[in-house]
């Protein structure tokens, strides 16, 4: 049996901007261990599933196909950064926390 998670992905470590996280994410999860091939050393499996990633716009149409296919499924839930808000004065303050140096 099929098994899979649904989740929202999180912003790249290398990226500023927030792109390919709007959309939610369908990854089927490995059914066999994944194995070295001792002539070239590449890393295989049996299991083609893992190469499939379906991408949703709503977790709901996620999980309606999950059901509609009989895949079992587990949805993880992200949490959103609370944002940070700033301004440039705070950096001249007269009561700022740390040194202000030239």
């Amino acid at each position: 049996m099929a098994r899979a998670r649904i989740f929202k992905p999180s912003k790249n470590a290398m990226q500023s901007g927030k792109a390919k996280t709007k959309k939610w994410v369908l990854e089927f999860e490995p059914s066999a261990a994944r194995k070295v091939e001792p002539l070239m050393g590449w890393t295989s499996s049996p299991d083609t599933n893992t190469q499939v990633v379906l991408r949703f716009d709503t977790k709901e149409e996620a999980v309606a196909y999950a059901t509609r296919k009989g895949i079992e499924f587990q949805v993880v839930e992200t949490q959103s950064p609370k944002p940070l808000i700033k301004a440039y004065a705070d950096n001249f303050k007269a009561d700022r926390i740390g040194q202000w140096t030239h």
